[in-house]
């Protein structure tokens, strides 16, 4: 099973990304969560990102605020799908983070979603289908998904 890698840029945007964590358990995909920034952490972010693929992963998922250029740059060393995540952070709550991901330049795509806790919960259903393409059984789960309203089954 490919895995999903979930970088983001500093460990205080952990509690964010943990609301989408349960939506990748019932997808039945395996996540990583790493924290690597764009400015502080280039090389870190370079290297994990060029050997993506060759490690497992499947899809990335970026989550950044502020002027957030860790799913660019992401964006920028790999062929794997980059799903970017605004942040609310700063003086204008996510929404400069999320021109920074909606900009990108033409050749380096990033998909982005909403700010905040909504975007990294659909981060994950984008990652379960876009994995769905090469994993069957995820299209299952992604149908009862569908059916239970887009809401996780109790």
């Amino acid at each position: 099973m490919k895995k999903v890698a979930i970088i983001m840029g500093s460990e205080s945007d952990r509690k964010v990304i943990e609301t989408s964590l349960p939506y990748y358990q019932f997808f039945g995909i395996p996540v990583d969560v790493m924290v690597m920034s764009a400015h502080r952490t280039p090389e870190k972010v370079h290297e994990f990102v060029k050997n993506a693929r060759g490690n497992g992963y499947g899809v990335i998922v970026a989550c950044a605020g502020m002027a957030a250029h860790l799913a660019g740059v992401a964006a920028a060393y790999t062929t794997l799908p980059v799903i970017g995540v605004p942040l609310a952070a700063g003086e204008l709550q996510g929404v400069d983070a999320l021109y920074s991901m909606v900009q990108m330049p033409s050749g380096v795509p990033v998909a982005t979603m909403g700010i905040g806790k909504a975007g990294a919960r659909n981060a994950a259903v984008l990652a379960a289908e876009i994995l769905s393409l090469i994993h069957p059984e995820i299209e299952e789960k992604l149908n009862e998904f569908k059916q239970n309203e887009c809401k996780l089954p109790s």
